[in-house]
Formats: structure tokens, sequence, C-alpha cells
């Protein structure tokens, strides 16, 4: 590991032994799994694999808005996948995403059985799957899809990039943090701005682009994120608050957040296998 002001880089790179960041044990440059170990497999529909990032959170809230719509096909297990142990390099895991990221879920009432990674990919899925979440109203639909991946495409450089060096890094390092807080800032104000003239992402209609962007950006401006509330100055982003908290008070949102997770103390379901196993976290 150099020092923020001496470092050259090679000729040719070689992956470090290790770097002081606390995740650098789950990084590599290769794909592929590392050890034999089928995925498990519950009773219900829907099989995920994931932990409650907000990449994980995503799909089980969606998961659980469905089955609070009434959609019982949408039932599922949700397993943990422990990033930390590496068990997104598991033959099993990396047979459904060959990526070795979190979420992963199978659709076991297809046949053959229909494999899905990406999170955005997971709630058109589902979305279309079951007739839901995704509004109808033409404009309304092309807005829902343009913030669904303006999210995909926005939330690397607050997670990967604002994230990491604000809070995973080995030691501060000034340049990346002024770059990506000013990124993040600039982020908080576009989504600001919208939502001063809308009540939801797509307009007047919740869908898949809140379920979406709420995990990453109303979770940062709750104060759930990367302990940055008062670095960035979230408060100033007053019609994101609004709607971070309006979605915050949706019933399947609170269930959803706790699924896959093994921290906290308002509630944690490491793994899910009916209601009820939200339903006891949730009473403490």
């Amino acid at each position: 590991m150099s020092s923020t002001d001496s470092y050259t880089p090679p000729e040719i790179w070689t992956q470090p032994e290790g770097d002081g960041n606390k995740w650098a044990s789950i990084n590599r440059p290769v794909s592929g799994a590392t050890h034999e170990k089928a995925r498990s497999v519950g009773k219900h529909p829907l099989q995920l694999y994931s932990l409650a990032t907000p990449n994980g959170q995503k799909v089980t809230i969606m998961l659980e808005e469905l089955l609070a719509a009434g959609i019982s096909q949408a039932e599922y297990d949700a397993w943990l996948v422990n990033i930390g142990e590496g068990d997104q390099f598991s033959s099993g895991f990396v047979d459904v995403n060959p990526n070795s990221k979190i979420p992963a879920l199978v659709d076991t009432t297809t046949t053959p059985e229909t494999k899905l990674f990406e999170s955005g990919s997971i709630l058109v899925y589902l979305a279309e799957k079951f007739d839901m979440f995704i509004p109808k109203d033409p404009q309304s639909k092309v807005a829902c899809f343009n913030w669904l991946f303006w999210q995909m495409g926005s939330a690397p450089f607050l997670g990967g990039g604002f994230g990491h060096f604000y809070s995973y890094a080995p030691y501060p390092m000034e340049y990346p943090i002024n770059r990506f807080a000013m990124e993040s800032k600039r982020q908080l104000d576009v989504l600001d701005k919208h939502l001063a003239k809308h009540t939801y992402m797509a307009g007047d209609e919740y869908s898949i682009a809140d379920m979406a962007i709420w995990p990453w950006y109303g979770n940062l401006v709750l104060g759930n994120l990367y302990d940055a509330k008062t670095f960035l100055q979230v408060h100033e982003y007053t019609n994101l608050s609004r709607w971070a908290k309006q979605i915050e008070q949706r019933n399947a949102v609170q269930r959803g957040r706790i699924v896959n997770r093994t921290w906290g103390d308002d509630g944690q379901v490491p793994n899910r296998h009916s209601a009820k196993d939200i339903d006891d976290a949730l009473k403490g």
C-alpha cells in the first residue's frame, strides 16, 4: 500500500496481497466459483439469494409489496449470502449469477427454471410476471424505466465511489472523497428537483423506480447509509426527504428492508421462509 502522493502505476498491474480495505478479501480479478456448494432450495415458487445491502433491499421490498397486494404466487424463500465469507463464489450461486454479485433469483415455476441476476432485471421480471408496479399510462411507464435505469447507472458513483472512499478505504483520501461527494450531491439535487413536481418517481403512481431508488438515496437522506447525513447535509433536499419518509412508512418496505439482514437493532431476518419470520423480527 502506497502513500497518497507517491504511487506510480507499474507497467503491468498485479493484485496486491492486501490494501487495508476490510472488503479486500472478497475481491479478485477473475470470475467463477472458488468452491463447490449447491444452492439451498425451499418450498416456495421464488428462491432469492441475497444480502440486505441497498441492492438486496430492492428485491425483498418488491416481493413484500407483491405479497401485500395479494399476489400469493410471489411467496419466496430468501437465503442469506454472506459476502464476507465468500458465499457468492460458491458453485451453486455462480450457476445463477456468473458475476458473483447479490441479489440473484430463481423462478422455479417455469420450465426450465428462470435464473435472474442484476436487481433492475429482477424488478422488471417480477413486475411483468405479476403485472404490478409498472404504470400503464405510456408516459408514466417511460418515466418509470427512465428513473429505474438512472438508478442503475448512478448508484455506483454513490456506493462504489463515495461510500467506498468515505467509509471503507484504508485511509482518508481527499481527492476521491471530494470527487464522489460532489457527484453524490449532484445526484441528490437531481432527485430533489424532480420530486418537487412529482409524488413518486414516475408521477402519481408508486412503481419499481421508487423501489430501486429508495434503498440507496432514501436510506442516505434518512441517515441509514455511510453515516454521512451531516457530511452531505442531506437536510437540504427537502423534497427528497419527504419522499424518503413517505416510502419508509410503507409496511412492505419496513418488512423487506430487514430480510437477509444480520445487523441492526430494528429487526434481523437472516433467512426468510414465511411471513412469520418477519413478523417475529419486527416484534423484537
